[in-house]
């Protein structure tokens, strides 16, 4: 582990397992995985089970799986079973944003990293690889509430290719590809052109690029570095086809939900989770059979991506 990771580690009292610190030694793959879809973001019967089976993907591609989060005050970068029972069955734990990880760490508490906090503490510790569901981005309206994901400003700011299935559905899509185009954040189709909308496998938009393989992900993120571009990218893996949802049955959904956080007074933060339950109940349970599905391929192609790109850096290291 370099500088960065060894200051975060003394600063901020950052805790690699030792898993994950023998593979970063190593210069093996590895992959970060957030650790809010577990604990914000399913029913708590199906949670253990999907942290698992989300670290059993990543295992699969033959890379090593490090879910991130904050346990009584420490940043933890790989959980091992008790770190993982105990976040998953604390009475209140905090979701965190980038702006919240030091925040929750120094207060000794618990808490459960954003697509924003889990590219922060990656970057800071060298791992170059994060699948996740889908990122949060612009929202509608916007241009009016000033209402943006921090986990745009974090693509552009920290090295780590995040792969997801697009933004959220109930996002403003086209103003999301227009923030990350700002901040000069790379949009990569995984073997698609289309821009997918979350639940669906496209959402009438277009990818700047589409990548073929892992290993040209791999390439064009080291070229990135090497020309001194200093954020990251977003590879888009579209869900499986086979659980893939209509977008306009999504989009109908979504209406009536938004519909109803207004008429309910739901507003800033309480938006996505409210409407994210709404999608469930309206759809019969099928947004969450769809999101499991996604997050799983998600860990999947990012195992393959972080086993390229670590035999990238092996093999630009042998001498000609």
């Amino acid at each position: 582990m370099g500088g960065a990771g060894t200051a975060a580690a003394a600063v901020a009292d950052v805790r690699l397992s030792d898993e994950v610190r023998r593979a970063l030694a190593a210069g093996q793959g590895v992959v970060a995985l957030e650790s809010t879809i577990l604990c914000h973001g399913f029913p708590p019967a199906e949670r253990a089970g999907l942290a698992k089976e989300l670290e059993d993907a990543v295992r699969g591609q033959g890379a090593t799986p490090a879910t991130i989060a904050v346990i009584d005050g420490q940043v933890c970068v790989g959980l091992d079973a008790d770190q993982l029972a105990r976040l998953l069955s604390a009475s209140e734990v905090a979701k965190c944003s980038a702006r919240d990880v030091a925040v929750v760490a120094a207060k000794g508490g618990m808490g459960a990293t954003t697509v924003a906090a889990t590219c922060l503490v990656a970057a800071a510790v060298g791992v170059e690889v994060f699948a996740t569901g889908g990122i949060g981005g612009a929202h509608r309206g916007a241009e009016r509430t000033m209402d943006v994901s921090a986990d745009l400003g974090a693509l552009g700011r920290h090295p780590v290719v995040v792969v997801s299935a697009g933004a959220k559905s109930l996002l403003d899509l086209p103003r999301t590809l227009e923030v990350l185009e700002t901040a000069n954040v790379p949009v990569l189709g995984f073997q698609t052109p289309d821009f997918p909308s979350f639940y669906s496998r496209e959402s009438g938009l277009t990818v700047p690029h589409v990548a073929s393989s892992a290993e040209e992900v791999a390439r064009a993120f080291a070229l990135q570095g090497a020309l001194g571009l200093a954020g990251g990218m977003l590879l888009c893996n579209p869900p499986p086809a086979e659980v893939a949802l209509p977008r306009d049955e999504v989009d109908a959904w979504i209406r009536q939900a938004l519909d109803e956080a207004d008429a309910g007074g739901v507003r800033g933060a309480r938006v996505t989770p409210f409407v994210l339950a709404r999608l469930a109940e309206l759809s019969g349970g099928r947004t969450v059979v769809t999101n499991r599905a996604l997050a799983l391929s998600n860990a999947r192609v990012g195992g393959e991506v972080a086993r390229a790109l670590a035999a990238l850096r092996r093999d630009a290291g042998r001498p000609a």
